[in-house]
């Protein structure tokens, strides 16, 4: 018995010496790896100083909030591992496709014209005019249209300026012009994005699609074989612009840069950082394809911008590019103000006197 209970103690001593042992073993392990550490950053700062790659490495961990006197949401996180995906994704990508893209687009519209030329009436003007746009819809239009063009320049600042004008101009040049394009950007964004929307809801129903609309598509308004496509007020291509190019592309271009132009409502940056690239890239396709919109609305029509600076047109323009709307305006349909004169002068008549009259 006595055997027995000696073997006992000596068996519990023994597991209690080996626990003993092994965590001692292990926590003077620990502490030589952290030593072992230390001194291999004392090294490292001895040969490369101000390299804290310990430090930053655990700084960089995913996941792992740190202490900051500030609280809120993503405070603790020091280094957004994600923006260093996004700084590639825009400089090795976005900015390159997207300048070149408008590049390409201007130098097809420049290309277009030097062939096709401005499309010009087939019969000579009667001197009758019709209200082709509304004071209010002027006024609309040339306030979107001037607040675009600041943005469209601001932007193209910010986005390629590092890239084509810092080399010429300068760095104390570029810098102030960057600065300015930024406070312009933020700035006007939020007054155009009330435009946009006054736009949509202005020009909506006259957008409408028709089933006219797909002839006009599919022999392209004409416009290479110089024929006459019958359309409404708007043509096919004008409200594909209106649709694609003012409520999605511009739309778009609005939200994300609300959100990045107001980061006070706590957004994440992993948020600002994908609005930044669909921003980019909604703002690129729609600063090319307006090129083409503004080309037709100037100098690739003729007439068409004077109908949108003095809000009138020729009878003949308006039979010739939009002769289903010249028809129910005939027919009484849609009530107009009409003029004599040109559109740079209109002498206003009452009622529809004067529309299609034979002199």
């Amino acid at each position: 018995m006595r055997a027995y209970s000696f073997l006992w103690s000596e068996g519990c001593l023994t597991l209690v010496l080996a626990l003993l042992l092994a965590f001692g073993g292990g926590t003077a392990f620990a502490q030589q790896e952290t030593q072992a550490q230390q001194e291999t950053q004392v090294q490292r700062q001895q040969v490369q100083p101000g390299n804290n790659a310990p430090v930053w490495r655990e700084v960089r961990k995913e996941g792992q909030e740190h202490y900051t006197s500030i609280k809120g949401r993503e405070t603790g996180v020091l280094i957004q591992t994600l923006g260093e995906t996004w700084r590639e994704l825009r400089n090795s990508w976005i900015v390159p496709i997207v300048g070149w893209f408008i590049v390409a687009f201007a130098c097809a519209v420049w290309l277009f014209y030097r062939w096709r030329g401005p499309i010009r009436l087939h019969d000579k003007p009667t001197g009758r005019l019709i209200q082709r746009f509304t004071v209010f819809q002027r006024t609309v239009h040339w306030t979107n249209a001037i607040l675009f063009c600041i943005l469209a320049v601001s932007g193209l600042v910010m986005m390629l300026g590092k890239y084509v004008l810092l080399p010429v101009i300068g760095y104390t040049l570029f810098g102030w012009l960057a600065d300015l394009s930024k406070m312009l950007h933020n700035f006007v964004g939020p007054v155009f994005a009330v435009t946009v929307l006054v736009m949509a809801v202005r020009f909506a129903k006259d957008a409408l699609p028709r089933a006219h609309d797909l002839t006009w598509i599919v022999k392209g308004g004409g416009i290479v074989t110089d024929a006459h496509v019958p359309c409404g007020k708007m043509n096919a291509g004008q409200k594909m612009w209106f649709w694609g190019g003012l409520v999605v592309l511009s739309g778009t271009a609005v939200v994300t840069g609300l959100i990045m132009d107001f980061p006070n409502f706590d957004q994440t940056r992993s948020t600002m950082i994908v609005v930044n690239v669909i921003h980019s890239v909604a703002a690129g396709l729609v600063m090319a394809i307006a090129l083409y919109h503004i080309y037709m609305g100037t100098i690739g029509v003729v007439g068409a911008y004077e109908g949108m600076r003095y809000g009138y047109v020729d009878e003949t323009y308006a039979k010739e590019h939009h002769s289903y709307w010249y028809d129910d305006i005939k027919a009484g349909k849609i009530q107009v103000e009409t003029a004599q004169g040109t559109p740079q002068a209109p002498q206003v008549a009452q009622g529809l006197h004067g529309v299609g009259e034979q002199t």
